[in-house]
């Protein structure tokens, strides 16, 4: 079934093929999500990488840096046979263009060095001014899928996809969105049912479901026994935790809680503080104050109702990091006005 496609997304289709059309045929291109990528970016990558191979001709590959950490997402690399390499293991020198989806350069979840500049940017979070320099950018930051972007590329060019690829497209959105109950736009709804029809069912029950490692539940004990807030913000904080993805998918469920309009969860990996915002409320600019939580030392992003950031692990031992994960907290309550003095201990007794 053929889809007709907006005018804005047959004009950014036309630009990016004109893009790539003047780019050097025999030359490598490296497609590289965040780092510990999520759904999103796992399907944004393989769907881009597509559309450069099979509607290009070009010699495209897909990475990553970090982990694949969440049950959900290594069930989705796994039953859709997703087909991304670890990045650390490639040499970046040997690909002339590298193409940023589902992040920006010099912000805190990118995996290029700082010296080194993408030929293009595909995303959907607000623009950066350091995207500026890449010499072609697709920004929709109404948008709430990077998956969305490259799908209507894939539409445009007339490359099919696999069933597979349509479930990843499929999972992507429905993730990023929480099943259309969070912010995303016509496009978004569009592409989802349009590639809907071709998804397989039984793949996407096996992902959404996928067995949990007795960590996780250990994860979430801890989580629950450390809650604290003030007001409608709800937070928790962890201490080390295996996979920095677990801070979000633990905000997202604090977010549940009847009477919660904002959730926060800071976790520690390796010499990074990691912290997720969330809100229900759909004007809120999640990213902006998630960069000023994390300051000058840190970095963050988001969109909308939904963030992510980190800074550097405070030095000394367990209570440094605790103390600085309630300054944290204080400064999360002050910006969103409400009485961080007040913040204390939840508990369902």
């Amino acid at each position: 079934m053929r889809m007709m496609l907006s005018e804005l997304a047959r004009s950014r289709f036309a630009a990016f093929r004109e893009h790539i059309e003047n780019t050097d045929t025999r030359a490598r291109w490296l497609v590289l999500t965040h780092n510990n990528p999520d759904p999103d970016a796992l399907a944004a990558a393989t769907i881009l990488t597509k559309v450069l191979r099979s509607g290009f001709r070009r010699q495209a590959t897909a990475a990553y840096r970090g982990i694949i950490g969440r049950a959900e997402n290594q069930e989705m690399v796994r039953s859709l046979g997703l087909q991304l390499s670890q990045a650390r293991r490639l040499k970046l020198d040997t690909y002339r263009y590298v193409a940023l989806v589902d992040c920006q350069p010099a912000t805190g979840n990118s995996p290029l060095p700082d010296e080194r500049a993408p030929e293009m940017v595909i995303d959907h979070h607000p623009e950066r001014p350091s995207t500026a320099a890449a010499p072609f950018g697709d920004i929709r930051s109404d948008y709430a899928a990077a998956a969305t972007i490259t799908a209507e590329y894939l539409l445009a060019s007339g490359v099919p996809a696999t069933r597979r690829e349509a479930t990843a497209i499929v999972y992507a959105i429905r993730s990023e969105t929480l099943d259309f109950c969070r912010g995303f736009s016509a496009a978004d709804h569009t592409i989802h049912d349009h590639f809907n029809a071709q998804a397989l069912p039984r793949l996407l029950g096996r992902i959404r479901n996928p067995r949990l490692p007795l960590n996780y539940f250990e994860t979430l004990r801890e989580a629950l026994a450390n809650l604290y807030g003030v007001d409608t913000l709800i937070l928790s904080r962890l201490g080390p935790v295996a996979q920095p993805d677990i801070v979000p998918e633990i905000a997202d469920l604090l977010l549940r809680l009847e009477g919660c309009t904002w959730s926060m969860c800071s976790g520690l990996h390796e010499d990074r503080l990691y912290c997720s915002i969330r809100t229900t409320n759909p004007r809120a600019n999640a990213s902006r104050i998630m960069r000023r939580l994390v300051g000058r030392h840190g970095r963050g992003g988001g969109h909308g109702m939904i963030a992510g950031g980190w800074i550097p692990k405070a030095k000394g031992g367990e209570d440094a990091v605790r103390r600085q994960q309630d300054r944290l907290a204080a400064r999360l309550a002050g910006l969103l006005r409400k009485d961080s003095s007040r913040i204390a201990p939840i508990s369902g007794d």
